[in-house]
């Protein structure tokens, strides 16, 4: 037994004496290249096609966000990314036929057809989703509403508006948001309803309002054409979520995907840097994820277009910030900060966010 046991520990230093060979390296196994869907077919799509042109419903009344100018020609927020997206599917910007719509037939012009996309400043909710069959395509714009003041009354907060005379639109989420704000505080106010935001607009200019409410870009928009911009003040207070963006009918969600992502493409193209100016340029550069947004890869064809599709959306009238800073931004007479509608990776961090491209 002790003989065997020896012969064993012999047998094991051997081994351990010997070198063990090296397997040799697998090569690397290359990815198989991602296989393009074709895209559902979109009646919208093949519609707007047909005819020629995008027809895009707008806000009129809204300086910023779509307005006409002294020659006629329609500019604003909302207006560039009708551009954006008549570039997208047409190949050229100016393919685009803006409907003036007010809050009463802005819902019904979109369900019969009367427009492809309603792209003003219409807040994305329950009962528009689910009751009046409508979806957002994706959000351009975070807001909230807010009250518009007279500089002189010192005020630092709507709770400070007891008693007040408060002008406000019928027909849109307004009224019901200034009902719960102070029915829940147990404040007494009185609503001075109007049929559109320039009448009520028009009241407050006239003195017959102690505060003005709406959104918060509509009432900068509106303090911006008063007679005294300086003598008004947005109070900090923002009473309710009211998220804007493009609406479209549920029944095309092809052609939502196409809306989408020609408004996620304008986020991607700031985030990485894409301008209208070096969209060309940017095709080759070292950055993959813009690579493939500006043509590399084939994903036009999963939204039915060609590899172009997201660079001439981009040309149109450049990235995200670009039409910020120029129509509603520090570039405009609006002045609005981009707050929640910065970046997620911004210096100040804000809400804006699109899924990557890949």
């Amino acid at each position: 037994m002790r003989f065997g046991v020896v012969v064993l520990s012999l047998l094991a230093l051997a081994a351990c004496g010997q070198r063990t060979a090296t397997p040799e390296p697998k090569p690397a196994e290359t990815a198989a290249p991602m296989a393009i869907k074709p895209a559902a077919p979109s009646k919208t799509l093949k519609a707007v096609k047909a005819r020629g042109e995008l027809r895009c419903g707008v806000n009129p009344e809204l300086p910023g966000f779509a307005f006409q100018d002294n020659g006629g020609r329609w500019r604003g927020f909302n207006v560039d990314f009708c551009r954006a997206l008549a570039a997208t599917v047409l190949g050229m910007p100016d393919k685009v036929t803006f409907v003036p719509l007010g809050n009463e037939e802005r819902i019904t012009a979109l369900r019969t057809g009367k427009v492809d996309v309603l792209w003003r400043n219409t807040s994305w909710t329950f009962s528009r989703d689910v009751g009046d069959q409508l979806d957002m395509a994706a959000i351009s714009y975070f807001d909230g509403q807010g009250f518009l003041v007279r500089r002189n009354l010192n005020l630092t907060s709507a709770v400070e508006l007891n008693t007040a005379k408060i002008c406000v639109q019928t027909g849109a989420t307004s009224a019901q948001n200034l009902e719960d704000f102070f029915r829940a505080r147990g404040i007494a106010y009185t609503a001075m309803v109007f049929d559109s935001e320039e009448q009520a607009r028009a009241a407050y200019q006239a003195d017959k309002c102690d505060a003005f409410t709406a959104d918060i870009s509509a009432l900068a928009a509106a303090r911006s054409v008063l007679d005294d911009p300086g003598a008004h003040v947005i109070l900090p207070d923002a009473i309710s979520k009211e998220p804007l963006g493009p609406l479209v009918r549920q029944d095309d969600p092809a052609w939502t995907d196409i809306v989408r992502w020609t408004l996620y493409a304008l986020v991607l193209a700031e985030e990485h840097g894409v301008t209208k100016a070096n969209a060309k340029d940017m095709k080759a550069g070292a950055d993959p994820e813009a690579r493939r947004l500006l043509g590399e890869g084939g994903f036009g064809a999963m939204l039915g277009l060609d590899p172009d599709w997201a660079t001439r959306a981009i040309a149109a009238g450049g990235n995200y910030g670009e039409i910020f800073d120029r129509d509603i931004g520090g570039g405009s007479a609006l002045k609005l900060d981009r707050g929640l509608n910065a970046l997620w990776n911004a210096p100040k961090p804000g809400l804006l966010y699109a899924p990557p491209m890949r």
